[in-house]
């Protein structure tokens, strides 16, 4: 599938995202399609840098074994760091290094980053990236959970979906990333839709009631005894009365 590229932000797409990665042709992918794939070119655009295209040498490779021993194979230095230089640059956006020892990504996160202007994503592979380009490139290692995947790109993929759903004309509805989990710390409540008789299960009466002030009230409801009974660590937090960063502030 043919996509849009820049070389950065332009009028008709003011986020930009680079994903720097061994494999590009893994993107788009999903962010192709749906109101992602609708939007690219227009809301947004992306531009992938292939991390070969800067190996030297005859048999030059984008890794090499760790010194001090140990399994798996590491990104090169010489070899990210010539992608970071000669891809275009950051050009004031972040650039993230997708990290299972990262900080965790949250949704406060994802509303902050839409509010910009782009962001570069380091995907890793193997075991990982030599901790010199870390420490030498203004670089955030950052997480998208608790568990291991083969390679950075996924997690870019998924965090860019975030990012991209919030930017104004992704969502046909602007207000439908207001009343999600992780916006506060109460999970969603229940949805239905039509039919309302459905194997013997009937739409909760409230609902088709019209009383905006009844449904709201049980909307509230179920999101609490739903974050009470699967998440008691966020039922905590909504009970104390003071969220933490990883949520999207009233402004």
């Amino acid at each position: 599938m043919m996509f849009p590229t820049h070389d950065g932000p332009t009028e008709n797409s003011p986020f930009h995202a680079t994903i720097i990665t061994v494999f590009p042709d893994m993107f788009p992918g999903p962010l192709g399609l749906s109101t992602t794939g609708r939007a690219l070119g227009s809301v947004w655009s992306l531009d992938t840098v292939d991390l070969k295209n800067f190996v030297t040498g005859p048999f030059g490779r984008v890794d090499d074994s760790p010194f001090g021993g140990g399994a798996g194979m590491v990104l090169r230095p010489d070899v990210v760091g010539q992608a970071l230089e000669t891809g275009g640059g950051f050009q004031g956006r972040p650039c993230y290094y997708l990290s299972p020892r990262g900080q965790r990504f949250t949704q406060a996160h994802a509303v902050s980053l839409a509010k910009g202007s782009g962001v570069v994503l380091l995907c890793g592979r193997y075991e990982g990236l030599d901790q010199r380009v870390l420490d030498h490139y203004t670089i955030t290692e950052i997480s998208m959970g608790d568990y291991v995947l083969s390679g950075g790109e996924i997690a870019a993929m998924a965090m860019l979906d975030a990012c991209l759903r919030l930017l104004p004309g992704v969502m046909g509805n602007q207000d439908s990333g207001t009343e999600e989990s992780f916006s506060t710390p109460l999970l969603e409540y229940p949805h239905y839709t039509r039919p309302a008789e459905w194997k013997g299960m009937d739409v909760p009466k409230v609902l088709r009631s019209g009383h905006h002030a009844a449904i709201k009230a049980w909307r509230k409801e179920q999101a609490e005894r739903i974050t009470r009974d699967r998440r008691p660590d966020l039922w905590e937090i909504y009970t104390s009365g003071m969220p933490p960063d990883c949520f999207v502030k009233d402004e």
